[in-house]
Parts: structure tokens; sequence; C-alpha cells
């Protein structure tokens, strides 16, 4: 598998965090490289093993895009061919410190009920520091990735 490293081309002139708003800045984008990172996959996954509940046409989209950007990649499943097997680039793993900031902002500044997602990495947060959280999950996702996809 080619996973190589490139950047993103955009023939735009704007502030860097402006351009990585118009690339990535809706919900369901990030929310499915978050879900990546968590072990899912592929489309049945990612559209029905969720508490959002992402509109199909909405996440086919958004898969698209992330595959145009080159944040993720897919594999056809060995044992059903018609399944893509969804995985991040090394692109798509650089965005791990991105959702670790949404998520401790959101713990510092929102009241909200915690998912048992979110009451997990909350704990984490009293005994590690962020450098060592981003460490484990980008090391962890490295780690899935070889072990599922063999890179």
């Amino acid at each position: 598998m080619n996973i190589a490293y490139q950047k993103i081309q955009i023939n735009k002139k704007g502030c860097a965090c402006a351009i990585s708003l118009e690339l990535l800045g809706d919900k369901w984008t990030i929310l499915v490289v978050r879900d990546l990172f968590r072990g899912k996959t592929t489309f049945t996954e990612f559209a029905y093993h969720t508490d959002e509940g992402i509109a199909t046409n909405i996440l086919s989209n958004r898969l698209k895009k992330l595959l145009e950007l080159g944040i993720i990649s897919f594999r056809l499943k060995s044992s059903d061919k018609k399944v893509k097997e969804y995985y991040l680039t090394e692109k798509g793993i650089d965005l791990y410190p991105l959702i670790y900031e949404l998520q401790r902002w959101s713990l510092k500044n929102v009241e909200f009920e915690y998912s048992t997602n979110t009451k997990n990495w909350k704990k984490l947060l009293k005994y590690q520091s962020q450098e060592d959280i981003i460490s484990s999950y980008t090391n962890n996702y490295l780690n899935f990735r070889k072990e599922k996809f063999g890179f």
C-alpha cells in the first residue's frame, strides 16, 4: 500500500485556520476520523455503530472527501471484495492532536452528559500528560493499522 505523505494542494490565499476549517470544518468529517481512531473501518460500522447517527448520504460524501484529501485510504476486504476497509494515512493520524484539543476544550467549557468514551478519556487527563495521551492514541492506532492492514 502506498501511503506516502503528500501535502494537500489548494489554490486559495487565506489564513491557515480558515483553510483547515474549509477542508475539515464540519462535524461529520472529524467524527469519521475519530471513529477510525476507535477502530471502525467499514461503511456499516460508521453508519450504524456510532452514537451520533450519520445519514448514509452524508457519510458517503465525507468518506469521498477524506479520500480525495489523502487523509484516509482503503483496501477491499479479503473475505468480501465488495466491502471497503478504510484506514487513516499519516496525514489522518496527524489529526489526533486536533481531536484531543476539541475534546479537552469541551470538557473544560461545556456542560453535557458524558459518553462512556468521554468518561474514560477524562480519567486519562488526570494521570497522563497531553504528550503521553497523544502519543498513546497515535501509537495504538499505528499498531492497530499494522495488525489489521499489514503496514
